[in-house]
């Protein structure tokens, strides 16, 4: 199954418009931060060439994903890093054994088909019913970028010079069809890489235009 990542510019053109169609999901995240005395979802001006255009940022399927998490969990629970043809059970496991880890993770916890990430640094993701209801855990675009630049070793990429990420989706893909179809690299960890430089653009956009990451 498919899962997209789109960038949504949190500038004042989009955010403060009456049309805005992010504008419950973020009361939503606002009150989420308020709760953990945190600074609200950030809105910045308008500024020559951003727009409040949302985009597609990246593409994969929910598989792949689960590889990239697995990887994440091995290496910070201090387990050997090692590739696997299928998930089979030793995910479930790796999430049951260190479920207190996992729960902590940017990465890890966040639902595969929905939510979002902004950029506010907090340390774990955030979670409340109102929260968990909609879109599950509220990430943060800081920790996630510094998640994958922990785990980028293991699977064989050097954070401070990654490949260049794929090619975004042309069209939005639905919850029930299978992904783009992917030339993956010859690496062992080739379905992690490539979810991990979709990942890693998505958050380095973030931070640097001011855009929040929404699963769908």
């Amino acid at each position: 199954m498919a899962c997209d990542l789109w960038l949504v510019p949190l500038v004042d053109v989009l955010c403060q418009s009456p049309d805005n169609p992010f504008a419950e999901e973020i009361a939503v995240y606002d009150r989420a931060l308020r709760d953990a005395a945190l600074p609200p979802v950030p809105v910045f001006g308008y500024m020559p060439g951003l727009s409040g255009d949302v985009a597609p940022i990246a593409g994969f399927d929910y598989d792949a994903l689960h590889f990239l998490r697995r990887a994440y969990l091995l290496q910070v629970c201090g387990l050997p890093v090692t590739p696997v043809d299928e998930l089979g059970g030793d995910y479930e496991q790796l999430l049951e054994m260190f479920e207190t880890t996992a729960q902590q993770s940017h990465l890890v916890w966040h639902y595969d088909h929905a939510g979002a990430y902004v950029p506010v640094d907090f340390p774990e993701p955030l979670a409340n019913e109102e929260l968990m209801s909609g879109g599950g855990p509220l990430g943060s675009s800081h920790r996630l970028l510094r998640e994958l630049e922990a785990v980028a070793p293991a699977i064989g990429i050097d954070p401070v010079n990654p490949p260049l990420a794929p090619a975004p989706p042309v069209r939005p893909t639905s919850l029930e069809e299978p992904a783009a179809t992917v030339e993956y690299d010859d690496s062992p960890y080739a379905r992690e890489r490539h979810v991990w430089l979709g990942l890693n653009a998505a958050a380095t956009r973030s931070l640097s235009q001011g855009s929040m990451i929404v699963f769908s």
